[in-house]
């Protein structure tokens, strides 16, 4: 899939900002000492402009900093990683984006990447992976972790959900009718069930019974936690 892109990092700026979210204090501990490590191996000063416990804080957080890096969980409440990147693209376009995630299917590992993550790694590896790709993720490139593109392997060719088709279908996960769609998303009903046949076919579910099932086995959910 190409997603491997790592250039030598040769960027003049020394001076870089970020943002943190998990839900776990402890994890976004582990983050800041690893981003320590970096600005002493490279020279450089990684300030923490904000960090969020939630997706919603994630959200406000890049729209109020627009910072250089921002570092999130796939699973957070609220609002998942993945809805969190598609906001940092609204509203950040150049927030380079890493997602830091426990969940190790291969379909919610190709949705990142199909959602353009600049890096994705595991919470099981140590941080030293991380550590190693922030210059070059900062320096303009995208990398995955090992365990990750292992996994990439074994998806295979699969037909793409859009961006609008992947936030229709965890709103059909959570419950919501096509009218809380539309109005949640701010377009018309009619659209809303466009995208949703467009999902089913995609996905080879015949309901929203069969979404919820597709999107437990693809990692899209975690069981008990909805969206």
């Amino acid at each position: 899939m190409g997603v491997n892109s790592a250039p030598v990092f040769t960027n003049s700026q020394r001076q870089f900002s970020a943002v943190l979210a998990d839900d776990h204090s402890i994890i976004r501990k582990a983050l800041r000492a690893a981003l320590d490590e970096v600005c002493e191996a490279q020279g450089i000063t990684i300030n923490i402009a904000a960090e969020a416990a939630n997706g919603l804080e994630a959200i406000a957080a890049l729209r109020q900093h627009r910072p250089d890096l921002a570092i999130l969980d796939v699973s957070m409440p609220h609002a998942g990683g993945t809805e969190v990147l598609l906001e940092a693209r609204r509203w950040s376009p150049e927030t380079k984006v890493i997602i830091f995630t426990g969940i190790e299917a291969g379909g919610k590992i190709a949705e990142l990447v199909d959602s353009g993550a600049d890096g994705i790694f595991c919470k099981s590896d140590d941080t030293g992976e991380l550590a190693d790709a922030l210059p070059p993720i900062l320096a303009g490139g995208r990398v995955v972790c090992q365990r990750f593109v292992t996994l990439l392997e074994q998806v295979g060719e699969r037909e793409q959900l859009t961006d609008r088709e992947r936030q229709v279908l965890n709103l059909v996960v959570a419950g919501r009718s096509n009218k809380e769609i539309a109005e949640t998303l701010g377009i018309s009903v009619k659209t809303v069930d466009r995208h949703r046949t467009s999902v089913l076919s995609k996905t080879g579910a015949h309901s929203a019974a069969e979404l919820v099932a597709y999107a437990l086995r693809e990692g899209l959910i975690a069981p008990g936690n909805g969206v």
